[in-house]
């Protein structure tokens, strides 16, 4: 498929109010910091601020409300490599705790700022996918609202 025939593809799902969104797709592209929609237009125009639609398909990302879940992702997935890592170390070497210090914090630092936005895109991604915050069509919004 070349880009202009993915291009209609994606500007054809994100006009179409029962078009099909699958979720590892979405989720995929949401980890690559791109729209979750056509996987092409850029996500964030800084490091965790969202762009207010795709600059490819046109998709509004304003409205996502991504919150607290990519912190709490973040605590999770680095918590459980930083302590795994660090007891293994500990059974193997004997280290004082300034090495360990020196070792884990940096490790922990950079672990987080890596997967923070990766992650915020992904749940991006999951909401688009599954028409959640705001991520839904009108007529369902006139329906709750």
């Amino acid at each position: 498929m070349n880009s202009v025939t993915m291009h209609a593809d994606a500007e054809a799902r994100a006009n179409s109010a029962e078009g099909d969104r699958p979720l590892w797709p979405a989720l995929v592209n949401g980890f690559r910091c791109r729209c979750p929609n056509c996987g092409e237009g850029k996500l964030f125009r800084s490091y965790l601020r969202s762009v207010d639609d795709c600059s490819v398909c046109g998709q509004e990302i304003h409205h996502h409300r991504a919150d607290d879940l990519p912190p709490y992702l973040t605590i999770f997935i680095v918590g459980h490599i930083v302590v795994a890592l660090f007891m293994g170390v500990e059974a193997s070497y004997e280290l004082s705790m300034w090495t360990h210090l020196a070792m884990w914090v940096p490790v922990t630092l950079v672990l987080s700022l890596a997967l923070l936005q990766p992650l915020k895109g992904a749940t991006i991604g999951l909401q688009w996918s599954l028409r959640l915050g705001g991520f839904g069509t009108e007529d369902e919004a006139d329906r709750v609202g």
